[in-house]
């Protein structure tokens, strides 16, 4: 790398570092801290980077772990402790998968910052981030949450408490919330890997029902609010099929089905996940300084969902498509 940073190459076919922050495109990108959710994430990106045959990069950033009782001026041996963590993570790798080209790396920059960096040149990255189990607060500032709202590509978030992917039991369902057209990318990436996994794929549509007019005001529509209700949620339904559609001739072997379901789409995705091996979400971006980076549901999402969430940007304003 350059003089901020040092990496190291692992396995078969490896031919170093990635110079200049170059390298190869397509491989899949991991940061790690020594934490058991660090231990998660390393192995979802193993899994990830062997079904798609490609180099595992492994990423560590500051702040670095300062030894225990080392005072001022110990910023060597505190490089020392960062280099010995990457290098413990890929002999796990490559005890998890034999032959995979794993490329270690430490970099004297913030974290999420490094991450965000290696979400240029990857075709996936992979974070871990603490969570909350119930709907009561959020960690504002995590590291996991600056990425997502400016990673560059797809970012596999593993939640802990949630039990990554790649340990414990399989329940065979890929979940993909949809709201319109304008999550046609991440549909597609949810097909892809329900099909690279063996796995069903379940479209999650969550909508509610508004009125359209003051409480104790009659509603506008001439029927009564059931069949208003019925009306519009054969729409949604509609909507929902609309958008699946055009990828099941792509994926013939991958079973499909979609749910139209009334509530808010954090509370009707957070149940889905239950039941999930990963759930993938788009990330609607809004353009310019001040634009929101990360929306609500994909926030909620990231700190409540039972299973590895994967977060797919998508340019724009965001929202149902015009």
């Amino acid at each position: 790398m350059d003089a901020n940073g040092t990496h190291g190459t692992h396995g078969t076919g490896g031919t170093g570092a990635f110079p200049g922050g170059g390298g190869p495109r397509g491989h899949v990108a991991v940061g790690v801290d020594g934490s058991s959710l660090s231990e998660a994430a390393l192995g979802e990106a193993v899994g990830q980077a062997r079904r798609r045959a490609v180099p595992l990069e492994i990423v560590h950033g500051r702040p670095w772990a300062r030894p225990e009782g080392a005072g001022r001026g110990s910023g060597a041996s505190s490089r020392e402790g960062a280099r010995a963590l990457v290098e413990a993570a890929a002999a796990r790798a490559g005890e998890l998968a034999p032959g995979l080209e794993v490329l270690a790396g430490v970099v004297d920059v913030d974290a999420g910052e490094a991450l965000v960096e290696a979400s240029r040149r990857a075709a996936l990255t992979v974070v871990g981030s603490r969570g909350l189990g119930g709907f009561t607060g959020l960690l504002l500032g995590s590291v996991s949450l600056r990425v997502a709202a400016h990673a560059a590509g797809p970012l596999l978030v593993v939640r802990g408490g949630a039990g990554p992917g790649g340990v414990g039991r399989r329940r065979g369902t890929v979940v993909v919330g949809v709201e319109s057209g304008a999550d046609a990318d991440a549909v597609a990436l949810a097909f892809e890997e329900a099909a690279a996994r063996g796995a069903g794929l379940t479209a999650v549509h969550a909508w509610v029902y508004h009125r359209l007019s003051p409480p104790g005001e009659p509603l506008v529509p001439s029927g009564p609010p059931a069949d208003d209700m019925g009306r519009i949620g054969r729409a949604e339904a509609v909507e929902a099929e609309r958008v699946v559609d055009p990828f099941r001739e792509r994926y013939p072997g991958v079973r499909v089905e979609v749910r139209t379901v009334v509530g808010s789409a954090p509370h009707v995705l957070v149940e889905a996940s239950r039941e999930a091996d990963l759930l993938v979400l788009a990330a609607h971006r809004g353009r310019g300084r001040l634009a929101m980076r990360l929306g609500p549901v994909v926030h909620a999402l990231i700190h409540h969902a039972r299973c590895p969430v994967l977060v797919v940007p998508v340019p724009g304003r965001g929202g149902r498509a015009p």
